[in-house]
């Protein structure tokens, strides 16, 4: 239970590192419509990485605990993450001339992209301490 504990806080640093240089770019470069669809993609994916984390959290201490799990329980936020980006992807393409919406996807996905490079890395250090 430990480990999921120091992946989530590993991630949300990446995350953090990720949306300050997003920042620096937004506001030192002219490229300004591209970094905004990047900042707001990674705010969404770092909301749904978090609402994520916490359910998966909640349903492995309900696992670990020996309770039932309810079916809602079951279901790891999806609706709420869907509605969310829906709700993004309204505003991108209403402020057009503000936002790119291909950084918006981009930053959409940074968050899962984060999990997987965290899992690669894990796995490279993994295999070195076998070695």
């Amino acid at each position: 239970m430990v480990e999921m504990h120091e992946l989530i806080t590993r991630q949300k640093k990446y995350m953090y590192y990720l949306l300050a240089l997003f920042v620096l770019g937004w506001g030192f470069t002219t490229y300004r419509a591209v970094f905004l669809g990047l900042i707001l993609g990674t705010i969404v994916s770092f909301f749904g990485l978090r609402l994520v984390a916490r359910r998966t959290d909640k349903l492995l201490d309900r696992v670990t605990e020996g309770k039932k799990v309810k079916a809602r329980a079951k279901a790891v936020s999806t609706y709420s993450r869907l509605a969310t980006i829906g709700l993004l992807v309204i505003l991108a393409v209403r402020y057009k001339d503000l936002i790119e919406v291909w950084a918006l996807g981009i930053g959409l996905m940074t968050g899962h992209l984060v999990m997987i490079i965290d899992f690669l890395y894990l796995q490279y250090i993994k295999g070195r301490e076998e070695r």
